[in-house]
């Protein structure tokens, strides 16, 4: 077994940057050089002209919180210094090549701390590595943020010595910056508060987690005083959730956003023009609530098929795009050799260790099971389930 952190880094990161690096060639020029077809790269493609976080529909529409701000201001300082140019075209995609590849590369290390084992998220991560995927953008990053905060807790929880009052306080400034480069991260920090307000024998538990608290909201000042100054009203990072749940559930609805898609017209004005000049219209803001009320309305309205669109949803997470069995195939098989692993694996951990891989796999899909399905979404927790798999084929070969 390699010994090495940074050897056991290189052996997986080499295939996985090499295979997603081959699949930029199968990548159409277009869809290369900067471009507006995608909300994330339109609001980059805004930053860096204009200098407004702005613009993310198919027509112009002025200021938007409908993103977290970290991915789109990273992709626009690529875009300033190299211009609207096939050369930020590629960085823009060897950036989501790399850190999609630094996901199953810092398996290894990751499977180490959280007492799965290095033999584990060895084979997890050189299984993730040579599966052919399309590089995704933001949600990459996001697993490996979410890694290395819940090693964060996790050492919270294991060390003797309780958290220092400024290791608490920078600690919950690291959350705050989480959340502003991808905002489902919330539940995760929440159920991990929850556990340790539950765990920790230290009397100053409660004053902790304030601190911690206090951290996040300080962290999220300068995003908040933003979308104040361009909505007048106060928006907690993103506003898209109402058009989100309406895209999910409506008449006509599917699990899977493209099987809708397929089926309906789509009312989402990155798409439709007539709902782009609705948000023209009314403001973004306005636009957001209204869409959530039609969605709520919706879901009262047809309590049993909000249900059924939600038990599927649920499938759809763990199981893959079921209108595509193959891939949901390979997706299903994961899962199951994940909770092989879990079954036997978690007995041999210690409380905080299974606290650490159960809450991110209970809590981050919470959202995702009543809004429409994309595979992208499963993501920032593949890599946990590349390591329970390992972990459990690990354990089969030794017996």
């Amino acid at each position: 077994m390699v010994r090495s952190p940074l050897r056991a880094f290189l052996i997986v990161f080499i295939p996985a940057f090499a295979i997603r690096t081959y699949f930029l060639s199968l990548i159409p020029i277009e869809y290369i050089l900067p471009h507006t077809r995608w909300e994330t790269l339109a609001v980059a493609h805004s930053l860096a002209t204009s200098g407004q976080f702005a613009d993310p529909y198919a027509l112009p529409t002025g200021a938007t919180a409908h993103l977290a701000p970290i991915y789109p201001f990273l992709l626009s300082l690529i875009y300033r210094v190299f211009g609207m140019t096939l050369t930020a075209g590629y960085i823009t995609w060897l950036l989501a090549a790399a850190s999609d590849s630094a996901v199953f590369a810092l398996l290894p290390w990751l499977a180490g701390k959280l007492g799965v084992g290095r033999p584990a998220g060895l084979l997890g991560g050189l299984a993730g590595a040579v599966v052919p995927q399309w590089p995704s953008f933001v949600e990459p990053l996001a697993a490996i943020v979410l890694g290395l905060l819940l090693i964060g807790f996790h050492r919270r929880w294991t060390v003797e010595d309780p958290p220092s009052t400024l290791g608490t306080f920078l600690f919950g400034i690291a959350w705050g910056v989480a959340l502003h480069l991808h905002m489902t991260l919330l539940p995760v920090m929440l159920g991990c508060m929850t556990f340790e307000l539950w765990w920790s024998s230290d009397r100053k538990k409660w004053p902790q987690s304030a601190l911690l608290v206090l951290g996040v909201v300080l962290a999220s000042v300068p995003w908040a005083v933003r979308n104040y100054v361009a909505f007048d009203e106060v928006v907690f990072i993103r506003s898209n959730f109402g058009l989100e749940l309406r895209m999910g559930n409506h008449d006509g609805a599917a699990a899977d956003i493209d099987v809708t898609a397929a089926r309906t017209v789509e009312r989402h004005p990155r798409t439709n023009e007539a709902d782009a000049l609705m948000v023209r219209e009314f403001g973004e803001l306005e636009y957001m609530r209204q869409a959530g009320r039609e969605a709520i309305a919706w879901i009262r309205a047809n309590p049993g098929a909000f249900l059924r669109l939600t038990a599927s949803r649920f499938l759809h997470y763990w199981c893959g795009p079921l209108a595509r069995p193959a891939v949901a195939a390979l997706y299903t098989s994961l899962t199951l050799l994940a909770v092989l692993g879990a079954w036997r694996i978690l007995p041999t951990l210690a409380v905080p260790n299974r606290a650490a891989l159960l809450i991110p796999l209970a809590t981050y899909p919470l959202i995702y099971y009543i809004v429409s399905y994309m595979p992208r979404y499963r993501v920032p927790l593949d890599w946990m389930l590349l390591m329970l798999a390992g972990g459990w084929v690990v354990r089969r070969l030794s017996g």
